[in-house]
């Protein structure tokens, strides 16, 4: 099974990823996370430093393919979940799809890509060009991190649009979304209300998850020595559950961008939500619902 997470920056793709990976090896699956993004950070937190790339080490090995042996750019982490780092292009050139089609073609010619049970891949912010989405082109699924906040649903909705448009041509399903570090679900709800899409998980507000990004360890390494931690990571254990069930997944509908904004706005001044915690709707509305 492949995975893809999805998200707005910020939002904690990283931090949920790992703790997925760790509970789906607790689930005895071999998992390998390839983190897509140039700040190749995504699996600090389960090998507690910043691994190579694959872009530096092709371009140390001039790409030759035939000079790269696995243990070049696969490293194991916590509970035995092997990580890759695709990194990605100097600032301002280059396309990150390309480096993720790279990455796929290397770990492919090393006979590494079907060896794992689940391959997550950790993607980096919105979705606003093909080289993006480039790893829902190999997915089976896609996730997408969100809060109960208006930017991370306006993010979901329009990753939501990508799922809808690679589910012509690929076997592409959107699982579900996630909320992560989310004290209400109202918004949320309101979203799923009217764009069908499941909820594999909502996190609580816990200082402990965003802690343990710091820490640079998984929630499960961290409640190995802190047992009163260990409630946060059946959080994740749900989530792993619900994957290996493999679900039927949904091929989402989204909203425009306007039928959005209404939708969100009207929320709002019907039950009266104090806005003052999240964007200001009402000038965003001014600015673009004419």
């Amino acid at each position: 099974m492949k995975l893809a997470v999805y998200g707005k920056g910020g939002i904690g793709k990283s931090t949920t990823s790992c703790n997925i990976s760790v509970a789906l090896s607790k689930r005895n699956k071999k998992v390998l996370q390839i983190g897509c993004d140039p700040k190749h950070d995504s699996t600090f937190t389960l090998t507690g430093f910043l691994i190579p790339t694959i872009i530096d080490t092709l371009q140390e090995k001039d790409y030759h393919y035939e000079d790269i042996w696995p243990e070049d750019v696969i490293y194991t982490g916590y509970n035995g979940v092997d990580c890759v780092e695709a990194g990605g292009p100097p600032a301002g050139a280059g396309c990150g799809g390309y480096v993720v089609g790279e990455t796929v073609k290397l770990l492919k010619e090393l006979n590494a890509f079907d060896e794992y049970d689940i391959i997550l891949f950790d993607v980096l912010g919105d979705v606003v060009c093909g080289g993006f989405a480039a790893p829902l082109n190999y997915a089976d699924y896609c996730l997408i991190v969100t809060d109960n906040g208006f930017d991370a649903l306006f993010a979901a909705n329009r990753i939501s649009a990508s799922v809808r448009e690679k589910a012509r041509t690929h076997s592409l399903r959107l699982a579900g979304l996630i909320g992560n570090r989310t004290a209400q679900r109202d918004l949320i709800d309101k979203y799923i209300e009217n764009i069908s899409i499941p909820v594999l998980e909502i996190l609580p507000l816990i200082e402990e998850i965003r802690v343990s990004r710091v820490k640079g360890q998984t929630l499960f390494q961290i409640a190995d020595k802190e047992s009163s931690l260990r409630y946060i990571c059946d959080y994740y254990l749900n989530i792993a559950d619900q994957l290996i069930t493999i679900p039927e997944g949904v091929v989402p509908q989204e909203a425009s961008d306007r039928q959005l904004f209404t939708l969100l706005s009207d929320f709002y001044l019907t039950n009266k939500v104090d806005i003052t915690e999240n964007v200001n709707i009402s000038e965003e509305l001014d600015t673009l619902i004419i």
